[in-house]
């Protein structure tokens, strides 16, 4: 163990909300961290057993082609919960892409310029076993049995890095603002714009499958998510359509009940293109005004890049 771990006892559980080892590194101001795996208690275990057993039918009916080759790739062991270590040892050559531990909350720069440099923020704690379904905030889970597959896949990886590099270029927008209000103004607007890009996407997307009228799920939170992934596809109340960049960055959501508006890609060299579209957009002023938010922009996420901008 390392100097911060060594008063910890082994096995004593990194279970979310309700870690000892996490509490500590953010008392420390730690974001970045490693996986003390001796911790992880034998509930833990159980409980990434019980998530990925029963998501295995649900994945091979509705998951996208690349995500259940992601999951070969990757080789998880179904009963213990996955060392991160173990899981880049598998991606890093495909895609050059590694899972980075970190403690919680990464503020939307620093998370987006991680993408860029091919590293995904992961959490590594895991909800409790008690309730499955309850999850209070992202968990390994959602991060690595979610996310990660998909990093496997070339094209998604260039979508993902090609994305991230959308901050830098954000702060570089931000840079040129006149004062410290318009500059707010302008990056809160640039902000809504990606964030909701990322949920629609990344965390909620859909791909058209193989044949005619089949939709796959490639939505870390849908592939995460044992009640949703079948909502997402099956539920004739969810309104799906086609992926449109001024619907997206537009279009408000919330993260508290099951998805009521979807959008679907053709595949990931499409999604690829719509970042590339994305770009032009923050470039040519388009991002400047998106409807507001609902959600102020955290103080976090606003000085994240604000501290980003005065280094262009």
């Amino acid at each position: 163990m390392t100097a911060q771990t060594s008063e910890l006892i082994a096995g004593q559980g990194l279970t979310t909300t309700k870690a000892p080892y996490i509490e500590q590194a953010v008392a420390n101001g730690d974001m970045y961290i490693e996986q003390p795996y001796t911790l992880y208690s034998e509930e833990n275990h159980d409980t990434w057993r019980r998530l990925y057993a029963r998501m295995q039918e649900r994945w091979e009916r509705y998951a996208n082609p690349r995500f259940l080759d992601g999951l070969v790739t990757l080789s998880f062991d179904d009963a213990r919960v996955p060392r991160l270590e173990d899981v880049n040892r598998f991606m890093a050559p495909r895609t050059g892409f590694k899972a980075k531990a970190v403690s919680g909350f990464v503020p939307a720069f620093n998370f987006f310029d991680c993408l860029s440099r091919r590293e995904f923020p992961t959490t590594i704690t895991i909800r409790d076993g008690s309730s499955l379904d309850y999850l209070p905030e992202p968990d390994i889970f959602h991060d690595i049995a979610g996310h990660v597959p998909m990093h496997t896949d070339p094209a998604f990886a260039e979508t993902l890095v090609r994305f991230g590099a959308c901050a830098h270029l954000a702060a570089e927008m931000v840079s040129r603002a006149g004062n410290p209000a318009e500059k707010l103004r302008r990056l809160t607007s640039i902000q809504n714009a990606l964030q909701r890009f990322f949920w629609f996407t990344i965390e909620f997307g859909l791909m058209r499958g193989s044949s005619s009228g089949e939709i796959k799920a490639y939505g870390s939170g849908l592939l995460s998510s044992y009640g949703e992934l079948v909502h997402s596809i099956e539920d004739p109340s969810v309104q799906r359509h086609a992926l449109q960049l001024e619907w997206v960055i537009n279009q408000h959501f919330e993260i508290d009940h099951y998805q009521p508006l979807l959008f679907i890609v053709q595949d990931f060299e499409q999604l690829f293109e719509m970042v590339g579209e994305l770009e032009s957009w923050m470039k040519s002023g388009k991002l400047d005004n998106v409807t507001p938010g609902y959600r102020q922009m955290s103080e976090a996420d606003a000085q994240s890049f604000l501290d980003a901008s005065l280094s262009r």
